[in-house]
């Protein structure tokens, strides 16, 4: 998850070009995102842009009364950020300005980077495009060189992208603040916070858009030196706090003393999420019965591990295909699902369906961490559940359970919350014959309340999976428009080595 922080005063004019830019980077640039805005205190009509696309963006707005300030607002939105997150060393924060200085174009490079093993990223003003004073020029040139921090060339820039897990680290025990200066200041002071955390730092070079702004600047050039020469002791005091802090990582390493314990290793977080267990080319073949009357075939797969939104998913296909009724009813069926490689939750999912000579389908990209589910390409978002799933993967997670005998289970993660719960029940033991052998089978009745498809309540389902560790479907019953399928197990494989 990407966490995008933009403070706001008095933006009106451009906070809203700033909001759909940032859409279009992650339409391009497919990566999971949440927009955290500040409207720190603005008189203007902020308020009223930022509401119309909180409709139809994933954002969440933050309201202060009254101005309380740049860095108090950048403050609440890093902590906001980090408030959310379950997997600080994975999810990001970016932060933004709202009047278009800050290209948002950069956030992609700034992404790959931490993608690439970065923790700390640091967007550098390169060059200047548009008109500014000569006194804003020179104060500019110059604010840096008073806030030094170690490895970096530009600290005021305040464009930046970091891991949570380093603010994490940054934020001090017991301390009210993290940042205590304001303006240009505190964009170097957290830095300095930051960088004492950070195992690996990169810059990337943007150019200021001082064009596009709408509005005069409201720095006030000798002001902002006077306050960075000011500034100086806070700023030395966190760059030696970091000299400190490398000073102790590296002297027991000198010694050639361990420590027995990996650097950055965090409290310990065991995730009630599970990876996907099921092999890479598993694939299972059905033969579909109407009674005693071949209809058709189903197959089963677990195709690939692909990336969804910089995720890695494994892609899981339940197809059918079959006529009835002397060919009047006809189906081609297509379920597939991106689930979490890591954590066995829904990314994506689609169907697509030509049943009785009509075609219908849908995409519905599902962003877990955010909450909501969006169909069909469209802005317009949904509220999903925690740890989400689809009917797809519901066909492979069905089998991961511990499925006790005479148990009903209950579980509110179908990925359209006004379906749930999703009702498992145990119905009993049997023995079947299928794919040329006999198998001990447990008998589960799966149901979706108010849901469509083979595992709809009215649907009456039943699914038979082996009574072994690797809980293989053999067969399965649904009821369709026609009457009731039967699914068997006519032959399968599974790849002996990944």
């Amino acid at each position: 998850m990407i966490y995008v922080c933009i403070p706001v005063h008095n933006e009106a004019k451009t906070a809203g070009l700033v909001l759909w830019k940032v859409r279009q980077v992650f339409t391009g640039f497919a990566r999971e995102y949440h927009l955290l805005v500040c409207d720190d205190g603005s008189t203007d009509d902020t308020a009223e842009v930022l509401a119309r696309y909180a409709r139809v963006l994933p954002m969440t707005v933050i309201t202060h009364r009254e101005r309380q300030g740049y860095a108090r607002s950048l403050e609440e939105l890093l902590r906001a950020a980090l408030q959310r997150t379950d997997r600080p060393k994975r999810d990001c924060a970016v932060t933004l300005h709202a009047d278009f200085v800050h290209s948002p174009d950069a956030m992609e490079e700034m992404v790959k980077r931490l993608e690439s093993g970065a923790d700390l990223v640091v967007a550098e003003q390169a060059k200047n495009v548009g008109q500014v004073s000569r006194g804003f020029r020179w104060s500019r040139a110059w604010a840096p060189r008073l806030l030094r921090v170690p490895g970096l060339r530009d600290t005021v820039s305040g464009y930046l992208a970091l891991r949570l897990v380093v603010l994490r680290q940054a934020l001090r025990p017991g301390a009210e603040a993290l940042l205590t200066t304001d303006g240009w200041c505190a964009n170097a002071e957290l830095l300095a916070r930051l960088v004492r955390h950070a195992r690996k730092l990169e810059r990337v070079d943007f150019a200021a858009r001082y064009d596009l702004r709408q509005r005069d600047s409201r720095i006030r050039p000798w002001d902002q030196l006077l306050s960075a020469w000011r500034a100086r002791p806070v700023i030395r005091a966190a760059r030696l706090a970091a000299l400190t802090a490398l000073a102790l990582l590296v002297a027991p390493a000198a010694r050639g003393q361990g420590t027995g314990q990996a650097p950055d290793s965090g409290p310990s977080a065991v995730s009630a999420r599970k990876p996907v267990p099921f092999p890479i080319g598993e694939h299972l073949v059905y033969q579909a019965k109407y009674g005693f009357i071949n209809v058709g075939t189903a197959t089963m797969d677990v195709t690939s591990v692909d990336t969804v939104r910089g995720t890695p998913t494994v892609h899981l296909v339940f197809h059918i295909v079959g006529s009835a009724l002397f060919g009047a009813y006809k189906l081609d069926q297509k379920l597939e699902s991106w689930v979490g490689r890591d954590d066995f939750v829904s990314r994506r999912y689609v169907v697509d369906t030509d049943e009785k000579g009509k075609h219908w389908g849908h995409t519905y990209d599902i962003y877990p961490d955010s909450g909501f589910y969006r169909t069909d390409g469209l802005d317009t978002t949904h509220t999903t559940v925690p740890d989400p799933l689809d009917d797809a993967a519901f066909l492979y997670w069905v089998r991961t359970l511990p499925l006790e005998d005479g148990k009903r289970y209950e579980y509110r993660r179908y990925f359209r919350p006004e379906n749930n719960p999703v009702i498992i029940e145990v119905v009993g033991h049997d023995r079947v014959s299928v794919a040329g052998k006999k198998w001990d089978a447990i008998v589960v009745r799966p149901a979706i309340p108010n849901g469509r498809g083979i595992f709809a309540e009215k649907a009456d389902a039943r699914m038979w999976l082996s009574d072994d560790s690797t809980r293989t479907l053999l067969a399965l019953q649904s009821t369709f428009s026609f009457g009731q399928v039967t699914l068997k197990l006519r032959e399968y494989s599974v790849p002996e080595h990944q």
